[in-house]
């Protein structure tokens, strides 16, 4: 499926058809396709370069070209990419027509802005009220949200005109429908596979197997093939739950992972935990990189564009809160998803994802006893990755879990 999207991507590229560079949290999908708009995911292509082992060419050429070491990785293998006219490994990306991006992450706004720079094209910001205080997220029908829900849909509005503008046509807001249809299938399924991963062993491993389906949750939201992926996934998982099976070979430890997968050692990084019997239930990463898809939201296709901002409000909300307030969610998982500890990776070059979270790790290490591992490297660069040093805190992680494994045996 993914071999296709990149095989439509480059076949837009080559007739030169309308595409927008889009974002993972709040990529406004169902407006663009609802247009016809390609969508390039960068997020997407950059990690597709870390997995496939040539992110370091492409990190070297835009630091060549005066991008600093420090800048997140995935900005800088686009802007390579672009000064490739768009060559990539699995084929070619299209020039963008226009740029479209949230504020659920401030890279964000400087990436657009280098877009911009290098294609005169117009970039359409949607502002999204985040979640004032821990905790303080409001729902329909709160006077709050009803408020934020009217800005949100005043947007959408403009981002309507805007791509009227650019393809000559005018919005079918059938079509329109007919795209969110599919979006609240694909989102009903994936927040029923998250959660059937409570069960002993989980089905899926949330860091290698959750990925993918990241993948296809982001690039074919709300197409009939997406939703169609999505019916036959949970029923997959259902007949794993029925059959006791699971990633690893024995379910020693359940664990939460916290952050951006490691790229550049994207397979040896998970066996590093897997070999000792360790499997991820759960992930942050399946909250903020889904486009809101794990809230479980469906539209109320007969008003859709005030559902779309509902749903908006909520799913980018919910992507912002998993990276700034994830303390409350974490313990709450705790019981249900029988989770032994917990992994954050703090990425060198994803600030967004990075910053504030030893804060995190204290705070819920303050609220709960279970084992917490921190780890540094980067979700790009091999340069900055030690598989050594990585190695070394692992294991002694999971020294600390059979040691806590056999005092509760011994109490018990």
């Amino acid at each position: 499926m993914f071999r296709q999207w990149f095989a439509e991507l480059g076949q837009a590229a080559e007739a030169g058809a309308p595409a927008a560079y889009v974002f993972v949290m709040g990529s406004l999908a169902e407006i663009l396709r609802a247009f016809d708009i390609h969508m390039v995911f960068p997020e997407i292509t950059s990690l597709q370069m870390a997995v496939r082992g040539v992110a370091h060419d492409y990190l070297k050429e835009a630091e060549d070209y005066g991008y600093s070491p420090d800048i997140c990785g995935y900005v800088k293998a686009d802007v390579a990419l672009q000064l490739r006219g768009g060559e990539h490994p699995m084929g070619r990306v299209p020039r963008p027509s226009l740029a479209v991006l949230t504020n659920a992450c401030n890279t964000y706004i400087k990436w657009a802005e280098i877009w911009e720079r290098m294609y005169h094209i117009p970039v359409f910001t949607l502002d999204v009220p985040g979640t004032r205080t821990a905790g303080g997220q409001t729902w329909p029908g709160n006077p709050d949200f009803e408020t934020d829900r009217r800005y949100v849909e005043h947007q959408l509005r403009e981002l309507i005109v805007l791509c009227e503008t650019i393809t000559s046509r005018k919005l079918d807001i059938d079509r329109l429908r007919e795209v969110m249809h599919h979006t609240n299938e694909m989102s009903r399924c994936w927040r029923e596979v998250i959660r059937l991963n409570n069960n002993v062993p989980a089905p899926f491993n949330a860091l290698t197997d959750g990925t993918v389906y990241l993948g296809v949750i982001n690039a074919l939201r709300g197409t009939p093939e997406g939703a169609a992926y999505f019916r036959d996934l949970l029923e997959e998982v259902r007949y794993k739950v029925d059959h006791g099976l699971g990633p690893v070979a024995e379910e020693r430890f359940r664990l939460v992972y916290l952050g951006i997968p490691c790229y550049p050692i994207f397979r040896r990084f998970n066996d590093l935990f897997t070999g000792s019997g360790g499997n991820f239930v759960n992930s942050t990463y399946l909250w903020f990189a889904a486009g809101g898809a794990n809230c479980g939201f469906e539209y109320d296709l007969s008003r859709p564009l005030e559902s779309l901002a509902e749903g908006l409000l909520v799913a980018v909300r919910d992507a912002m809160d998993s990276m700034f307030f994830p303390v409350e969610s974490l313990v709450a998982m705790a019981d249900p998803y029988h989770v032994d500890g917990l992994v954050f990776h703090a990425s060198k070059s994803c600030r967004t994802t990075a910053t504030g979270m030893a804060d995190a790790r204290r705070a819920f290490m303050a609220a709960r006893d279970l084992p917490t591992l921190f780890i540094e490297s980067d979700m790009m660069d091999r340069r900055v990755v030690s598989e050594a040093q990585l190695k070394n805190r692992v294991d002694a992680f999971f020294e600390n879990l059979v040691t806590r494994r056999r005092q509760d045996l011994t109490e018990r």
